[in-house]
């Protein structure tokens, strides 16, 4: 007789294990990549998008990521352009600060860049 009132407590702390372990994987969905654009650290005329392990981004599968874009200056932004006319601003002058985005990304060619100094501020990847 003692066995079984053990096994109701048991089954519901398995339940409980079962649903928070569901709900973390929605808040944190399997196969999202993040990517780190930087713009104007120390004020310089600099632009980076970056993946996880540090290294320049240059060619991306289709799919779904996390940007994380740290503006440094009160004087740039980071924008981004993609295929199809698709264009995303991410921050905008003057803020400086982080921001967090979550953008599904189709193939074509993509350009990062800081709108009022566009012509040095700029990298291209591809995605496909």
């Amino acid at each position: 007789m003692r066995r079984k009132r053990f096994v109701v407590p048991t089954l519901l702390v398995l339940a409980l294990c079962a649903a928070v372990l569901a709900a973390s994987a929605a808040a944190h969905p399997a196969g999202v990549k993040t990517l780190t654009g930087v713009v104007g650290k120390n004020n310089a005329y600099k632009i980076s998008l970056v993946d996880s392990s540090g290294k320049k981004v240059s060619t991306l599968a289709p799919g779904t990521y996390k940007f994380v874009i740290h503006d440094d200056s009160s004087i740039h932004n980071y924008e981004l352009d993609g295929p199809h006319g698709k264009s995303w601003t991410f921050t905008s002058v003057p803020f400086k600060g982080t921001k967090t985005f979550t953008l599904k990304l189709v193939a074509g060619k993509y350009k990062a860049y800081c709108a009022p100094h566009e012509s040095i501020m700029f990298q291209h990847f591809s995605v496909g």
